[in-house]
């Protein structure tokens, strides 16, 4: 499952494409992807303008001249392809095919000026919804999300209070959307492991009796803002369907530390130990139990 990072990279690439954009025709060639495609959904998106392309934690939001937002969630496997752009003079456009050729190409937007952005899905996991602007917040996908983990309004203070008498581990903590948005099992690990705190650890230890932050709860938000900032700019990570817009790899795979490197030695300075892979709630964890406490 794409992250924030991934989300955030395939954001970017749209950005210079999308915004401002007239949508001279829509194509939904089925009529569902994980949910029904609303009603009228062609129809709807025909002639209106991009005004703004943005992300609220894994969900992209193109709000439209009309008044109304278009959500999207890529899903397991979901990819967003942009052919015949200009840029800045220069052609914009990428083609690496999710299958057979067209087979899982379920959305394409004709851009005025010859453009297409392409929504490809092999799994079908992904969703495209068309919520009123003034509606957005109170939507059941956003309206309770936490803070994102690079606004202004995640700080050690918050996540302290939002941890605080929790009795559950700390990754599950962090996991969990209503606590801190966009974070999902890779970056977490990375981002504990760089605090050095171990995922087993309970969450409610990261606050006072009070609620209060301590040291490790600074630790922990200055790693979750470092990781992300890193792998935004390295395009995100490219497991298995993730691609930057312009059909690039994303490379942070290539500066894990921990995720998916069981039984390599842990590469914190001086530490002795191992790299270790444990399973919670059915995902993979990947952890160092000698430096992370």
């Amino acid at each position: 499952m794409p992250e924030l990072p991934e989300v955030e990279t395939v954001r970017r690439g749209l950005l210079p494409v999308l915004q401002g954009a007239v949508i001279e025709s829509a194509e939904a060639r089925r009529p569902d992807l994980r949910w029904p495609l609303p009603e009228g959904f062609a129809e709807r998106l025909t002639g209106r303008r991009v005004e703004a392309v943005g992300r609220r934690a894994k969900y992209l939001l193109a709000d439209l001249d009309g008044g109304e937002v278009l959500i999207v969630h890529l899903g397991m496997s979901g990819s967003i392809r942009i052919e015949g752009a200009q840029v800045k003079g220069r052609p914009a456009g990428f083609y690496h095919p999710r299958g057979e050729p067209g087979t899982h190409d379920h959305v394409v937007f004709h851009l005025a000026g010859g453009a297409t952005v392409t929504f490809n899905d092999p799994r079908r996991f992904g969703a495209m919804l068309l919520v009123p602007y003034d509606q957005l917040d109170s939507h059941p996908l956003l309206s309770s999300l936490g803070p994102e983990p690079l606004g202004n309004t995640f700080h050690a203070d918050y996540l302290a209070q939002a941890c605080a008498g929790r009795r559950t581990n700390l990754k599950a903590a962090l996991l969990d959307q209503k606590v801190v948005a966009g974070l999902g099992n890779i970056y977490v690990s990375e981002a504990l492991h760089r605090a050095g705190l171990s995922p087993r650890r309970m969450a409610s230890t990261l606050a006072s009796v009070s609620g209060a932050p301590n040291v490790r709860t600074e630790r922990l938000v200055i790693a979750i803002r470092d990781v992300l900032r890193e792998a935004i700019q390295a395009g995100g990570s490219s497991l298995k369907d993730h691609r930057q817009v312009n059909g690039e790899l994303g490379y942070f795979q290539h500066n894990f530390k921990v995720y998916d490197r069981e039984g390599e030695p842990c590469p914190t300075l001086r530490c002795k130990g191992h790299v270790q892979r444990i399973v919670q709630a059915g995902r993979s964890t990947f952890f160092c139990a000698t430096c992370q406490r």
